[in-house]
């Protein structure tokens, strides 16, 4: 029997519309698990707030954070793998996001820990909502102005603002830093914002999926997802179930569809997949 990896998107896919897992999701992830199965989760979101949204899970193996910008053991927190960019990229990406008058919230590793740095006195209303959601929150690094906005490594910039500013930025991105940047520019399925995430090429959740591939020693891939974004994961996995309430164009490239993720289409299918034929 091949050993196989499990990897589910979180977002419209495994979490219900309240951003959680649910009660049977967990407990029956939970269950697979403690049988022998490899599962894991790539998701856009950080380590904390993807911890948050699946508190429960006893997912043993790393997982995949902020688009597969790092790779974080799951039982300490600690960072396995770091996919970021060089100092002259990050200046290069702030400048243009700055000619198209976005202010970005800057992911980076300072002193070996995570920090989301920002200028305070300059992010625009969607922004500060989301920022107004994490306070109290260890990484939260208000800055008054943008000069220390670079420090440490940085791997990730987020920008929420007006759809025509950040359409404008991610076409002008494409065009002359296609060859170093990955991005995702669309709206929030939660607060309807327009958001555009820039991560390095080499941050992605399929080569992120490759690599923990290689980590567990695992000779199949099994992947989950909902959005166009998660198309390239699907490429890298042996098999791609899209949910029903997946986008149509993620559908014409899964192996199959399965239930959505209000009635727990992947832990669902785990059940009846990983019980009939691997245990």
């Amino acid at each position: 029997m091949q050993k196989t990896l499990y990897i589910s998107d979180l977002d419209g896919t495994l979490l219900q519309p309240n951003e959680r897992l649910s009660a049977f999701g967990c407990q029956t992830i939970n269950q697979l698990v403690k049988s022998g199965m490899l599962f894991s989760y790539a998701t856009a979101r950080s380590y904390h707030t993807a911890k948050k949204c699946t508190a429960g899970l006893d997912a043993k193996i790393p997982l995949i954070v902020y688009n597969g910008a790092l790779i974080v053991d799951n039982q300490t927190g600690d960072i396995l793998t770091e996919n970021i960019f060089s100092p002259q990229q990050a200046s290069d990406i702030y400048t243009l996001l700055r000619q198209c008058g976005i202010h970005p919230i800057v992911y980076s590793l300072i002193d070996g820990a995570e920090k989301f740095s920002y200028d305070q006195t300059a992010v625009p209303l969607p922004t500060r909502n989301f920022l107004d959601q994490r306070r109290g929150d260890g990484r939260d690094h208000p800055l008054t102005g943008d000069e220390q906005l670079l420090n440490g490594k940085v791997y990730y910039f987020t920008c929420i603002d007006e759809s025509e500013r950040l359409l404008k930025a991610d076409r002008l991105i494409r065009e002359q830093f296609g060859d170093i940047c990955n991005q995702v520019c669309q709206k929030d399925i939660y607060s309807g914002d327009q958001w555009l995430e820039i991560m390095p090429a080499s941050a992605s959740k399929a080569h992120a999926a490759r690599q923990l591939k290689e980590l567990t020693g695992a000779e199949k891939m099994v992947a989950f997802g909902d959005g166009p974004n998660d198309l390239p994961l699907f490429d890298a996995a042996d098999e791609g179930y899209a949910v029903e309430n997946a986008h149509p164009l993620l559908k014409s490239a899964a192996t199959s569809i399965i239930g959505p993720n209000t009635n727990d289409g992947v832990a669902r299918w785990l059940l009846e997949h990983f019980t009939g034929h691997n245990l």
